[in-house]
């Protein structure tokens, strides 16, 4: 029905940049908040940012000043530029869409894309 796919993830050096970017694509849907998740190996599956339809941000105080969320509604699309990157910032980062069809709700996530902070 909905699918995300990410991209942009990879290996790069501590205080380096990354960009993902998150296309959702599929049947007839809206689309109201979307954002990216990130899980380590052991851990549980943490919000990193969340933004509304209308643009309004929200970010996991671990990434405030740091990461920047943003979204392009016309291309259903959702983009995450991370700088100052951290090693603790490692992890698997996965895509979510909460999209709606006749007034009915669905959270969707992505496949996922590795980001290594490494020197």
């Amino acid at each position: 029905q909905v699918q995300l796919v990410e991209s942009g993830g990879g290996l790069v050096q501590p205080g380096g940049s990354l960009r993902l970017s998150c296309a959702a694509s599929g049947s007839l849907f809206s689309i109201n908040a979307m954002g990216w998740f990130r899980q380590a190996p052991g851990k549980q599956r943490d919000m990193v940012a969340i933004i509304s339809s209308g643009g309004s941000p929200n970010y996991a105080d671990s990434v405030k000043g740091r990461f920047t969320i943003s979204r392009d509604n016309a291309k259903n699309s959702v983009y995450l530029q991370m700088n100052s990157l951290k090693p603790e910032d490692t992890a698997v980062y996965y895509c979510y869409a909460n999209t709606v069809k006749d007034n009915r709700s669905q959270g969707s996530w992505g496949q996922g894309t590795q980001v290594t902070v490494s020197s």
